[in-house]
């Protein structure tokens, strides 16, 4: 299966082409411009010097959540689009899951993705290789990062952790004395040939079913909650 993956969770942008799970090419940038502003651009140029047309994609790949808000609905509402336009099929994928392909070959660790979610919570799921597949330990959640330790402290096995909250979680970890690694810079942020990785052994389904999993309300739904709760 020939996909068309993006990622645009958190500040970096990617998009990439697989065949079979071989990787054609990817774009990649971490610039911090908005990403409408780049994706369809991204997804354009690498297609054009791929020699491939979106007819040649059989589908799109995209991280669907969790992560920032913005970055997620536009990657979302990015290959709904693209989805529409050329009749094909989509593959909502686990931000996290896309991200713990990372750690593929780094060993006996349990694979950590970590975002940080701000409001002194990571966006964070566990993971190990079996054999050259990936296994869940634990669903995607929003977790403070004591809970984290706590785990970790429990499983006395060390972690190897990866994306835009991996340097928050290897510091902490080094503090308590904990095993840890924090891969280098290439391989620390977020990917859109991780995101074609994870959407390999799924199904794909109309872009009309696509929805974001943000895991928990924006900031400006929790304030308006708030608010209504002070006023009741």
């Amino acid at each position: 299966m020939r996909i068309l993956a993006i990622e645009s969770s958190a500040r970096a942008a990617s998009v990439a082409v697989t065949d079979n799970g071989a990787l054609m090419g990817q774009y990649f940038q971490s610039s911090g411009l908005t990403h409408s502003r780049t994706l369809l651009k991204m997804a354009e140029d690498l297609l054009a010097n791929l020699e491939l047309r979106l007819s040649d994609i059989d589908a799109v790949a995209v991280a669907r959540g969790p992560g920032s808000f913005t970055g997620v609905r536009i990657g979302v509402a990015a290959a709904k689009g693209i989805c529409w336009g050329g009749e094909k099929p989509v593959v909502g994928v686990s931000t996290l899951e896309a991200m713990a392909w990372q750690g593929e070959g780094a060993g006996d660790y349990v694979i950590c993705p970590a975002m940080d979610a701000r409001r002194g919570q990571i966006y964070n799921a566990r993971f190990v290789f079996d054999g050259g597949e990936l296994h869940r330990l634990t669903e995607d959640r929003a977790i403070a990062l004591d809970e984290l330790v706590s785990e970790a402290k429990k499983e006395k096995k060390p972690y190897f952790f990866v994306g835009d909250g991996a340097k928050l979680c290897y510091n902490r970890f080094s503090d308590e004395g904990l095993p840890a690694i924090l891969p280098p810079e290439p391989m620390l942020l977020q990917t859109a040939w991780g995101v074609a990785r994870a959407a390999m052994d799924k199904t794909p389904e109309p872009a009309f079913d696509l929805e974001p999993n943000y895991l928990r309300l924006s900031q400006a739904e929790r304030e308006r909650l708030e608010k209504l709760q002070r006023e009741n």
